[in-house]
């Protein structure tokens, strides 16, 4: 890690004291569209990884009978959210033109959360690697023989870890104890109680720590480098859980189709992703720059004490600079993007992608959390509630953006996708308290 000298990144960046301030900023990434870094990623790799996913759909259906009429498929609608749009306008007093619609990944099937992309992905993986390396499996197989005992007695010899501040944890420890794996998921000060009951009635060994996600991370990586026999899921660097997120673009690319909604120069396309440590909105972004190119725009969305990845990709630092480090806390209600210090690998990658990054204050999270409920009947944690907050600072501080772009004529027959993360999974007693909160 290179010495970081605060004083003389406040002068090259004024921005950096509006985060100091605890302001909600836009930032224009600068770097977008300028340069390509794949990272050795291809677009190959997420085609792969639909393919992958489509095998195991005949296991999915088994082992978790919720997705039966889904046809053991890991997706979620998209929805129009109009009434919302209509309360943010009347609240706000602007306007919002084009149409407001929702990714409801706070629904996704057996984890509730955008991670059950990205997360559960790489543990089918990995037990599809193992089956095949030792004969159980052909990749030609119906994949339902998996649910048979004999692949949990198999897999019961092999161990999974993962470092979380709860989502990535979920998706994790639901599916690799369904199928046999000892897994243990390291939470960090963050997680909520209800997420480590959760884990440990699936059977699942979780640690807990007094400090924040990264340590978490750390010592899960430590452990795991110990043991030859334990797989690691990496959310700082995981190229598996990364494409597995992408596979979402080739859905929405089909979901946008079936209602009619265009995607090219004259009808551009805002997506508005929360991000922690980036793992999650890369993926999607990734994909869905390669499928509408200059034709969507992508801004992830920070809590205005963690804006790790905004931090990072504005300094040029990436992970060699944390929040901490500017003298925020890394302390929100928004626990699932309660992360100082962002993935370098996502933060890279995201350089020519990238439209920019907002950050966004928790009573604002749960403003939203209480309005989307009211309005539209649609419960989201309050973390999924930084995408809401994306077109209000677009059409505000972030409107020369649109300016540079030549976006502001199109804006009438634009469409603004707000993806949603988590929420499903929230018991009732949990939700009426989010329900209930004032900041």
């Amino acid at each position: 890690m290179r010495e970081i000298n605060i004083e003389e990144l406040c002068i090259k960046y004024p921005l950096i004291h509006e985060l100091k301030q605890l302001k909600n900023v836009f930032w224009e990434n600068e770097k977008y569209l300028k340069h390509n870094t794949n990272d050795g990623l291809q677009f190959t790799d997420v085609i792969d990884a639909q393919k992958r996913l489509e095998r195991f759909e005949p296991y999915i259906q088994l082992a978790f009978p919720e997705t039966a009429n889904v046809n053991g498929k890991i997706e979620s609608e998209i929805v129009e959210i109009a009434n919302m749009k209509m309360l943010i306008e009347r609240s706000r007093g602007q306007q919002i033109p084009g149409k407001l619609m929702l990714k409801c990944d706070h629904e996704l099937p057996i984890s509730g959360s955008i991670k059950a992309r990205g997360g559960i992905y790489e543990v089918l993986k990995h037990a599809e690697t193992l089956a095949l390396n030792n004969g159980l499996l052909q990749m030609n197989d119906n994949y339902a023989k998996m649910h048979d005992e004999s692949f949990r007695t198999f897999y019961s010899q092999y161990k999974i870890a993962v470092g979380s501040t709860g989502n990535l944890g979920l998706s994790i420890g639901i599916m690799g104890a369904k199928l046999g794996f000892n897994v243990t998921v390291h939470m960090s000060s963050d997680a909520k109680e209800w997420k480590k009951a959760l884990l440990r009635e699936k059977g699942v060994t979780v640690i807990e720590y007094e400090t924040d996600y990264s340590k978490a991370v750390e010592e899960g990586r430590k452990q795991a480098e110990l043991d030859p026999m334990c797989h690691f899921v990496d959310d700082e660097n995981s190229k598996d859980l990364f494409v597995g997120y992408a596979v979402s673009a080739l859905r929405v690319t089909d979901q946008l189709n079936q209602l009619n909604i265009k995607v090219d120069q004259e009808h551009p396309l805002f997506v508005y992703l929360p991000c922690g440590v980036g793992g999650g909105p890369g993926g999607v972004a990734y994909g869905l720059k390669q499928v509408y190119g200059e034709n969507v725009h992508i801004f992830f969305a920070e809590p205005i004490q963690s804006p790790c990845m905004l931090l990072g990709m504005m300094t040029e630092l990436h992970a060699e600079i944390s929040v901490q480090n500017i003298g925020l806390t890394n302390k929100t209600e928004a626990d699932g993007l309660a992360v100082g210090r962002a993935s370098s690998f996502v933060g890279k990658l995201m350089e020519s992608i990238l439209s920019g990054c907002y950050t966004v204050d928790d009573r604002f999270l749960f403003r939203s959390l209480k309005g989307m409920y009211e309005q539209e009947s649609i419960f989201m944690e309050p973390s999924a509630h930084a995408g809401v907050y994306g077109p209000i600072i677009l059409f505000n501080e972030g409107t020369n953006y649109l300016e540079k772009h030549n976006l502001v004529d199109q804006l009438e027959q634009s469409t603004h996708l707000v993806w949603s993360t988590g929420g499903s999974m929230v018991p009732k007693e949990q939700r009426q308290l989010y329900l209930t909160t004032e900041l």
